[in-house]
């Protein structure tokens, strides 16, 4: 892209020197003629040149001349046009002359120059047949010769040209000379030329904005044919419709909806239905409830599934579903769907979103069971407990609960913290799952983290009242050992004879796994023996269930089929689990096959997936958490999150707790890409920007072949024609009203920062870098180390040094995107220990550790960022060098507007982390110059009074221009114009 291609690039020398004579008589070019000549004619005479063509076989042919005493044309000539059979002919105007000196090509560098001699033509008709000169008209009494026609629609909707050239060749004709003809203006983003390809049926083409910008199909060219074609996002359309003519209005309606069904809990019914199909594509469905005394209720909604609450005890209620396309066509009603309430259940009182816009609030990260044990009765150590060495270091993997985690939010509020993400909440079951995404019952909170009077819903309360958010990390991708309660679960072959005893849990048909509860039997809380059975279930489809396989474990025990489910293994319904391993991590596999022996992965182009992760998030909505945390999103289509997920979230916010608060329900997906390519390994599909943008064509109903062809689609438009947005950038000094209109739903983690922040200089041109290909990075979710990985897919903690961390979220807490610090970076906790090995080393000795050594005695937060009191070890934490850092780096960021949700710019700056941002809004102006480390300048600012949040020095700027001096590593300068100066207290690096 962006480049003439290679093949053609040649042709403007071999024009110049044709016309110039450096090819010289071999190579047929013309004689340059004698020396001009006054005009001794005031009348202008014209020619008509017929060419002969049979002898030939060229495919075009071009007149070349010169008017007797004037200049030749530019080589290779005028393009001659088909006259009749073997005839081309040319008019030319002739002036004064009485003649003209010509020559004929084929366009490519094949002459016709009679010898060398050139030919000597009069005025009138003339022919030239093989050499021999005539007057006559070789077509007179013929119809003239129509060549074949090709029409050219191109579209510059995604290429923001103003102008377009289409550059062309015939089937065994030459290229056009480049950039090629100029298209007319046809309709909005549409550009159109006719041409006459003579003989040919088809040619190859290019184009180009005439200013060296191309697109030439990724190098292949365009292959098009007679007739009309469009060319749109790279794609081809033969025999097309007029792109321009006025539309046919969709009069088809969409087929009804059809397996409706509806259950009831309680005083709730959720309803639930599979996909219409239609034409051009369904846009929202209309629920119709009757029953009851409150009348009929007519509902629309975007998705497939619909939880209505509220309702009456023991009522029936009959539910009917009608799909609507984008031109209010609406299909028949479904079949009626009935279902009767019962007795209204008595539930918490549900907490309500903050509901603010989420880059004012920086995110503290906590891993629940690793942070603080607030009650020790619902630690649990797991059947790894002393293989992993926790045992010995009197360590369960679940030890932090929300018990702890609510006796220091006060902390977390001290260190200037306004919203906790917390790990996944299901209930788990697997051997080492103590965090969460190994989720067996999506409806559960899982037990090992509550407690009386700390359940999750007192959690979210708590933090709410001390104006803290809550974000929920979700998994929507897979599944834990083995299956989903309430989905489908396998039962594998497994018998509890002398060897195989200590693996398989002996079976207790009365006892139900909530892993909490002991199981009276064995004593144990982690599963219960209902995995296994000796006996085939019915509807079994894994092949030779129970039989020996004829191979021995590593032990030496006998093995059996169907003894472990796998993806290939045939046990998981093919309906609601994907059956295959993950080949290719860069492939359409990534997002339809398993991660790991323990992930069992969802079909989530699946409806009853759909509606189970659904109606289980719903709950955590309910309970008012204030954003998603979305893991391993990038291994679900983006089709699928656009379709289901997240329109799904947004209603359900919508109808608890009103459109303000799902504007701002914060949701931010985990896309991975481990490398420092703005896009992952080329591959858009699997690129964290790509997330954040609609949809932008219509594929087909069935999510299934719709996240196929998208998944083509988008992989075959490449990195060159994916959409660009200036939503984080500011126009010169002024802030613009972002386009939000195609924004998806999902903000991201900043991966490419998060890769690169080994070096806060190269996280910072990384991250600017991939600004533009992100729906607005004023939303991206910016970390240094996590609970998977540190910087360049480091396996360990962060061990930068103090200087370097200090830097590093000086930059995190000034730049855009919202700041994040995983728990126990505030002291550099675990700094270069291996972040997760397992069960086979102890969690004590990994980035995983637990916290709540460090929180001992008891602290109350006055502010944001600022300590009431302290006392015990918590103290000495909250005293700590980089602790006093963020503190002030919180007081700064929530003082300055333009920090937290400006855009910016790094134009007329020098400075090597030095950027300028603002945010307008109503009677909010606020504008800030920042420099991290480094000296900078800034020159073209607005003129005025500049004070730095740092140091409160104030710089008065008359020119545009202020400079700033170097602050220290770790340390910055932020002035900001007519700000409130210095922000709150001197510390070991804000000085």
């Amino acid at each position: 892209m962006g480049r003439i291609p290679l093949r053609r690039s040649r042709r403007p020398f071999l024009a110049a020197a044709v016309a110039t004579g450096l090819l010289g008589a071999l190579a047929g070019p013309p004689d340059p003629g004698p020396a001009p000549m006054e005009p001794t004619a005031a009348e202008a005479n014209t020619a008509t040149v017929f060419y002969y063509t049979k002898t030939k076989n060229w495919s075009s042919v071009h007149l070349h001349y010169a008017p007797d005493g004037g200049t030749w044309t530019t080589a290779p000539g005028t393009r001659m046009e088909a006259a009749c059979t073997h005839w081309v002919k040319e008019t030319v105007g002739l002036g004064p002359a009485a003649g003209l000196a010509a020559t004929f090509n084929n366009g490519g560098g094949t002459w016709d120059n009679n010898g060398g001699a050139n030919y000597a033509l009069g005025a009138g008709n003339i022919t030239v047949k093989d050499g021999v000169i005539a007057h006559s008209d070789p077509c007179a009494g013929t119809e003239p010769a129509e060549g074949n026609k090709a029409t050219v629609y191109y579209s510059t909707a995604t290429t923001g040209w103003t102008t377009a050239n289409l550059h062309y060749a015939p089937t065994g004709g030459t290229w056009t000379t480049a950039p090629g003809v100029g298209m007319e203006a046809a309709c909005t983003g549409w550009w159109k030329k006719t041409l006459d390809i003579g003989t040919a049926t088809s040619l190859k083409a290019a184009f180009n904005n005439g200013n060296g910008v191309w697109d030439n199909n990724n190098s292949a060219d365009y292959a098009l044919t007679t007739g009309t074609s469009t060319v749109r996002d790279r794609t081809v359309t033969k025999d097309a419709k007029d792109p321009c003519a006025a539309e046919e209005p969709d009069t088809e309606a969409p087929t009804a909806p059809t397996e409706v069904t509806a259950s009831a809990t309680h005083t709730s019914v959720v309803l639930s239905w599979d996909a219409s199909t239609d034409d051009t594509g369904v846009t929202k469905y209309q629920v119709t409830r009757t029953g009851g005394t409150k009348g009929t209720l007519v509902t629309d909604i975007g998705s497939t599934v619909f939880s209505d609450t509220g309702l009456e005890e023991r009522t029936a209620y009959t539910y009917t579903v009608k799909a609507v396309d984008a031109a209010g066509n609406t299909s028949p009603a479904s079949a009626a769907a009935t279902a009767t309430t019962g007795e209204k259940a008595p539930e918490p009182v549900s907490g309500t979103p903050l509901g603010t816009d989420p880059r004012k609030d920086p995110i503290y990260f906590v891993l629940t069971a690793r942070f603080h044990d607030g009650d020790s009765s619902n630690n649990r150590g797991g059947s790894r407990h002393t293989k992993s060495g926790n045992a010995a270091n009197n360590d369960p993997m679940f030890r932090g609960d929300f018990k702890g985690l609510v006796e220091k939010l006060d902390y977390v509020k001290a260190l200037g913290f306004s919203a906790v993400w917390v790990t996944p909440v299901v209930l788990n079951r697997s051997d080492y799952d103590y965090h969460g995404y190994h989720g067996y019952d999506f409806y559960k909170v899982d037990p090992r983290l509550e407690s009386a009077g700390a359940s999750y819903q007192d959690l979210i309360n708590a933090a709410h009242a001390k104006g803290m958010k809550i974000y929920q990390d979700v998994v929507y991708n897979h599944s834990s050992r083995w299956g989903a309660k309430g989905l489908a679960t396998p039962t594998v072959y497994g018998v509890r004879d002398s060897q195989w005893s200590w693996y398989y849990d002996e079976r207790n048909d009365g006892f139900e796994y909530d892993g909490l509860t002991v199981e009276p039997k064995s004593g144990k809380s982690y599963y219960n023996g209902d995995l296994w059975s000796t006996a085939e279930p019915s509807g079994n489809t894994c092949l030779n269930w129970g039989r020996p396989t004829g191979g021995k474990s590593a032990e030496g025990y006998t093995l059996y089929n169907c003894q472990w489910p796998t993806p290939t293994s045939g046990m998981f319904p093919k309906a609601l689990y994907h059956q295959c391993w993950i080949g290719n991590w860069e492939g359409e596999d990534a997002r339809s096959c398993w991660l790991h022996e323990d992930l069992a992965d969802f079909d989530t182009e699946n409806t009853t997936v759909q509606n189970y992760l659904i109606g289980a998030y719903d709950k955590y909505i309910d309970m008012g958490v204030d954003g998603f945390r979305l893991d391993t999103a990038v291994h679900i289509p983006r089709v699928t999150w656009n379709r289901r997920f997240l329109p799904a979230i947004q209603e359900r916010v919508t109808q608890k707790f009103g459109a303000e608060a799902a504007k701002n329900f914060f949701v931010f997906g985990e896309v991975a890409a481990f490398v420092n390519d703005k896009w992952n390994r080329g591959s858009v599909n699997h690129s964290a920007q790509f997330y954040t943008w609609k949809e932008r064509k219509e594929y087909s109903a069935d999510d299934e072949a719709a996240a196929l062809e998208q998944f083509t689609y988008e992989n075959d438009q490449g990195t060159g024609n994916q959409p660009t947005s200036t939503n984080a950038f500011l126009n010169g000094n002024s802030y613009h009203t972002p386009d939000r209109s195609r924004f998806s739903g999902m903000n991201i983690i900043d991966m490419r920062m998060h890769m690169n922040f080994g070096d806060a200089q190269n996280a910072y041109g990384n991250g600017k870098d991939s600004d533009d290909s992100v729906n607005d990075a004023t939303y991206n979710v910016v970390y240094v180390d996590s609970h998977d990985y540190g910087p360049n897919k480091s396996s360990e903690r962060y061990p930068g040094g103090t200087d370097a961390w200090a830097e590093n979220m000086a930059l995190m807490w000034t730049f855009r995107g919202i700041p994040t610090l995983y728990y126990g970076s505030e002291i550099e906790f675990q700094k270069g220990k291996k972040i997760d090995c397992g069960p086979s080393c102890p969690l004590a000795t990994t980035g995983r550790a637990y916290y709540g050594d460090h929180l001992g005695g008891s602290v109350t937060a006055s502010d944001f960022g600022t300590v009431g009191s302290a006392s015990g070890e918590v103290a000495n934490t909250l005293a700590q060098p980089l602790v006093k850092h963020i503190q002030r780096l919180n007081q700064i960021r929530r003082a300055v507007p333009a920090l937290q949700t400006g855009q910016y710019s790094t134009e007329g700056i020098s400075g090597s982390l030095a950027f300028k941002r603002r945010y307008t809004s109503g009677s909010t102006d606020s504008f800030a110059l920042v420099t991290v480390t480094g000296a900078a300048t800034y020159t073209g600012i607005p003129n005025g009074t500049y004070k730095d949040a740092v140091t409160g020095d104030v710089k008065t700027v008359s020119n545009g221009t202020l400079g700033v001096g170097a602050p220290g590593k770790g340390n910055l300068r932020v002035y900001v114009l007519n700000g409130p100066g210095k922000i709150g207290a001197d510390g070991p690096y804000l000085k």
